[in-house]
């Protein structure tokens, strides 16, 4: 744990709230994981650290995700399409709670994450997969967004 992260836990457990670290994972981490861990640091209200990840990352943001979160007012600065080898090595954030948002990266065999955190699949379609117009690729991230949004909505309520 770094000394940042240890001084958010130290912080939120002050308020009388644990931080739990969570990391999203799925295959390029350009779209769903991008959008689950951009929404989660905004809605989480400090109570929660979000990171995203993917075992084969596209190496970009998708631009449907960053236009579909400025809309709705999420931050993306510092958003980046990175490998889950990050969090495997030393030094890198301890996680609690690891959700892979597609189906490939759910079958994967993983990297040995530190700390053994819990781990749970949350199946989405891929909106950048979509193929067709704009529209369509705007449709289908908006259903993308609201899927996960609700999925994590509930995890905030728990």
């Amino acid at each position: 744990m770094d000394s940042r992260q240890a001084s958010r836990r130290r912080v939120a457990a002050s308020r009388g709230a644990l931080l739990l670290t969570v990391l999203f994972l799925c295959t390029g981490n350009s779209a769903r994981s991008i959008l689950a861990e951009a929404y989660l640091n905004s809605a989480g209200q400090g109570r929660f650290r979000a990171y995203s990840a993917g075992s084969h990352p596209t190496g970009k943001v998708n631009p449907f995700a960053l236009e579909l979160l400025a809309q709705r007012g999420v931050d993306t600065a510092g958003l980046r399409s990175k490998s889950w080898n990050e969090f495997a090595l030393p030094g890198a954030p301890q996680i609690d709670l690891i959700f892979t948002v597609c189906d490939s990266a759910a079958a994967e065999v993983c990297p040995v994450w530190p700390g053994r955190p819990v781990t749970a699949h949350w199946g989405v379609d891929d909106p950048a997969a979509v193929q067709g117009s704009d529209d369509d690729k705007r449709k289908a991230f908006a259903r993308a967004f609201r899927e996960l949004s609700a999925r994590i909505d509930q995890l905030l309520t728990a």
